[in-house]
């Protein structure tokens, strides 16, 4: 369900619970409770689009709530009975979804690896962005993209931005070539050391 926008009298907060107040909410079911002591201090980007190469359908939205019809296209028979999730997902036009509160853990990096500690899902924020594997994105996602990034970093301990491909090498490749580490560090005005594709090696 879409959930109505906490009203906080005439300044609204930015943060409710982990919900960020410019993302459009709607909750998935597939979450669960970060350790206790978790440090949230990593940051992960990925690309998805359901069927691949095709936007705007909401497709992404169903499979985050699981509520995609596996019979509609021939693509989603090898995802069958799949359940994931992100906290945000971002479209090719800017617009900004959240699924799961980042104070919470969304089921979106799987088995991976980053920055020596494992299971990355128990303490990072994941962020959809609609695309194709190894493709370009669009400006308006960059726009969103660098707004949250900033809005998390000020408020969780954020040190590591990594793609899905760096935190789950040789399984993954995205959000691939495609997208621009050296644009977002520019928006963000992060050091090198934050982005392992200018510095870190995540290891």
């Amino acid at each position: 369900m879409i959930m109505a926008e906490p009203e906080y009298g005439t300044a609204p907060a930015l943060w409710h619970a982990g919900w960020y107040r410019h993302a459009r909410a709607l909750v998935s079911p597939n979450q669960g409770w970060r350790p206790r002591n978790a440090r949230i201090d990593l940051m992960v980007i990925h690309s998805i689009s359901l069927p691949p190469g095709e936007f705007g359908n909401q497709n992404v939205q169903r499979l985050f709530t699981n509520q995609l019809d596996w019979d509609e296209h021939p693509y989603f028979q090898g995802i069958r009975g799949l359940e994931v999730s992100a906290h945000f997902f971002i479209t090719r036009s800017g617009e900004l979804w959240q699924f799961v509160s980042c104070d919470e853990r969304a089921w979106h990096a799987g088995q991976s690896n980053y920055r020596g500690r494992g299971n990355c899902n128990d303490d990072s924020i994941g962020i959809e962005l609609e695309g194709l594997e190894g493709g370009d994105f669009e400006m308006p996602q960059y726009e969103s993209l660098a707004a949250l990034c900033a809005a998390v970093m000020a408020h969780y301990p954020i040190e590591h931005l990594a793609g899905h491909e760096h935190v789950a090498a040789g399984r993954k490749k995205d959000p691939g070539s495609g997208f621009d580490w050296l644009f977002l560090q520019h928006c963000l005005g992060a050091p090198d050391h934050y982005f392992p594709s200018l510095g870190a090696t995540g290891r």
